[in-house]
C-alpha cells in the first residue's frame, strides 16, 4: 500500500529574519512563506516548505512538495514561482469602421530576449491590484488609451505561463468609437509608463500577427477570438 503524503509531511520551517516572513518586505508585507499551505485541491500534492527568495515589488518564492505520480509512487519536487498578482486586459473594436485599438510600448524583458527594440504592440492591460478585474480594465483603459468604455463583455480567464507564474489573466471585449475617446492616453509618467495609442484595421492587425509584428501572446488571443467570434461585423458585444 502506498503511504499517505500526509504521513510524509515535513513540518514547514520559516527563514526566521527574511524579508517577507517575519520581517516586513518593501512593501510591508509578512507570512509570504504560507502560500500554499492548507490546499487540499489535489490529493497527490503536499506542500511542505516554502522560502520567499527575493525582496522585490513582487513575490519570488522555492517551494518543496511531495507529489504522488500516476503510477502510485511518491516523489519530492521542487519549483519557483513568480507572483505578480492577477491581472486583466481588453480589446476594444470598432465594428462600424473594422478598428481595433491598442498599445505600443517598451518591454524590457522583451528586448532582453531576442526582441529586435523591445517595443510590443498589446491590448490595454494592467494588474488588479486591489480592484475587481471589471474595475481595473476600466481604469486600464482611460490611463492607457484615453477611453471611456460602456458595457464589457468578460470572455475568459487564462494563465499565461503557468509553469513559473501564478498570474491568472481576465479578458475582456468592448466596443468603442471616437465619441468614446475622452484623453489621450499614454499611461501614468510616474509609474514608468511612455505609451503611444494606436488605431489600427482589424486586418492589418490580423495581418501583423503572421507577419511578427504582434507577438504579444494576450494581444494575439483577444484578435484572434474576435476573427473566430465575428464581433467586428456584429453591432453587438453579447
Amino acid at each position: 500500500m502506498t503511504e499517505p503524503l500526509s504521513d510524509r509531511l515535513i513540518h514547514p520551517t520559516a527563514t526566521a529574519g527574511c524579508a517577507g516572513v517575519d520581517i516586513p518586505d518593501s512593501r510591508g508585507r509578512t507570512g509570504l512563506d504560507r502560500t500554499g499551505f492548507g490546499l487540499h485541491g489535489n490529493p497527490n500534492v503536499e506542500v511542505e516548505r516554502v522560502e520567499v527568495t527575493s525582496d522585490g515589488w513582487h513575490v519570488l518564492r522555492r517551494s518543496t512538495f511531495t507529489y504522488r505520480r500516476r503510477d502510485g509512487t511518491v516523489e519530492t519536487q521542487q519549483r519557483e514561482t513568480y507572483d505578480r498578482g492577477n491581472g486583466a486586459t481588453i480589446l476594444l473594436y470598432d465594428p462600424e469602421r473594422r478598428t481595433v485599438l491598442l498599445t505600443k510600448q517598451f518591454r524590457f524583458p522583451a528586448y532582453v530576449n531576442a526582441h529586435p527594440d523591445g517595443m510590443l504592440i498589446e491590448t490595454a492591460a494592467g494588474l488588479l491590484d486591489d480592484d475587481t478585474p471589471e474595475v481595473a480594465i476600466r481604469r486600464e483603459t482611460s490611463e492607457e488609451l484615453g477611453v471611456a468604455i460602456g458595457e464589457v463583455q468578460h470572455l475568459f480567464d487564462l494563465y499565461m505561463s503557468p509553469g513559473s507564474v501564478t498570474e491568472r489573466v481576465h479578458f475582456y471585449a468592448a466596443r468603442y468609437s471616437p465619441a468614446d475617446r475622452t484623453g489621450s492616453g499614454g499611461g501614468v509618467p510616474d509609474e514608468g509608463e511612455d505609451i503611444e495609442v494606436l488605431e489600427l484595421p482589424f486586418d492589418t492587425a490580423l495581418d501583423m500577427i503572421s507577419g511578427g509584428e504582434i507577438v504579444d501572446g494576450k494581444t494575439v488571443i483577444l484578435l484572434q477570438w474576435a476573427a473566430m467570434s465575428g464581433a467586428l461585423t456584429s453591432k453587438s458585444i453579447a
